[in-house]
């Protein structure tokens, strides 16, 4: 009798390097004075004798998307650039990343664990800072941004840090979460980026945090194609005007807050059997909670592991915090804002929740901690002493 195959194996979970080469020592690192322990060597020695330093956010930009794209970014990729990868955080995805950017903190701290969190029987999507499971409203009264994300951006600096962003996103409630009363410096255009960082270094700001979302959104819209490496090149076209900007002795860092894997139609919907489980889904999906009916959380993770053990890490939420995927133990307060049950897929595959109908449409994702989503790069270039 032929003996039947053996079942898949997941490949090993791959955690953030918290407290070392992750996004989270970044701005600590940049302002001090103190360093995280196992971060020093992050960032390169000419950022240590810099006058000035820009740190520029990339949205979207993964290492191993650079990586393969060397021609298409010479600029990012220079001999005389000294560059690395380093980790982003748990989820991948932008309104977790980002606020760990920006407040130096794992998400366990912060609390901003992903795009679509409970907020009791409800759901916050925290990069619209809404709330509801149908019709939503806005949250920035009812959830208030200070008190659900209290950690403070930019910590270390003295005085303000001025911030350059889409003018669109002044006053939005997610702003408020991951920066605070940080003074906005909007642009509506992308060749006013270099012109706002130009003026602020001018006046004598030390330390500036500029923001660009160019390359999430033509991931998102149409994947890893030609659309996507024209975005490329114009980015790197933006980062050789900005170091053309920069004076003597100032320095451009760019990183960014997670990578991209392109799934295009590979959408599951969860079947009738372990939807009878769960009273409704949160996350995203390539990060998919499932919350579970009273009493069924053990055998909602049993049935979803056997049914997507070959391309997907299913977890309960207990043994996640335990692994350290957050960065350590979550307070009560945070815990709720979780499922009881996460899907985090491997294979270049979504989890639909049939309530979020705008991220059905998405060709590339992220949220998983796969090498494409989780590495991302840290860059520094000198200024070439425009100003």
């Amino acid at each position: 009798m032929p003996t039947a195959p053996a079942p898949t194996r997941p490949p090993a979970l791959t955690l953030p390097d918290y407290g070392g080469a992750c996004i989270t020592s970044v701005v600590p690192t940049l302002i001090g004075p103190e360093v995280p322990e196992g971060a020093a060597t992050i960032v390169p020695e000419l950022v240590a004798h810099a006058r000035q330093v820009v740190l520029l956010v990339l949205d979207g930009l993964g290492w191993e998307q650079l990586r393969a794209r060397t021609t298409l970014a010479p600029t990012l990729n220079a001999a005389d650039g000294i560059g690395r990868a380093i980790t982003s955080v748990a989820p991948t995805t932008t309104a977790c990343a980002l606020t760990s950017i920006t407040t130096g903190r794992p998400p366990c701290e912060h609390g901003l664990l992903g795009y679509r969190l409970a907020v009791g029987d409800e759901i916050l999507n925290a990069l619209r800072w809404s709330l509801g499971n149908g019709r939503a409203h806005d949250a920035r009264r009812s959830v208030p941004a200070h008190r659900f994300q209290p950690c403070p951006p930019f910590p270390g600096a003295t005085g303000a840090v001025p911030v350059v962003s889409k003018d669109e996103f002044g006053g939005t409630g997610f702003t408020a979460a991951h920066l605070g009363d940080s003074p906005l410096h909007g642009y509506k255009v992308l060749s006013s980026l270099p012109v706002e960082v130009e003026g602020l270094l001018r006046q004598g700001d030390r330390f500036i945090y500029a923001y660009y979302d160019g390359i999430d959104k033509v991931a998102h819209g149409s994947g890893l194609g030609d659309l996507y490496d024209a975005e490329l090149r114009a980015v790197d076209r933006l980062v050789g005007d900005l170091v053309d900007r920069l004076p003597a002795g100032s320095v451009l860092v760019v990183t960014a807050d997670h990578g991209q894997i392109d799934v295009g139609p590979r959408v599951e919907l969860l079947g009738r059997e372990l939807m009878s489980m769960v009273r409704f889904m949160s996350g995203e999906g390539r990060f998919r909670w499932l919350h579970a009916r009273p009493g069924a959380s053990a055998a909602l993770a049993e049935a979803a592991a056997e049914r997507y053990a070959d391309t997907t890490w299913v977890m309960e939420r207990d043994h996640l915090i335990d692994l350290g995927v957050f960065g350590g133990p979550l307070p009560d307060g945070h815990r709720g804002r979780l499922g009881d049950v996460a899907l985090l897929p491997f294979a270049p595959l979504a989890f639909i929740d049939p309530a979020d109908t705008g991220e059905n449409r998405l060709h590339s994702r992220h949220g998983s901690l796969t090498d494409d989503e989780l590495l991302v790069p840290l860059v520094a270039l000198a200024g070439s002493g425009g100003v």
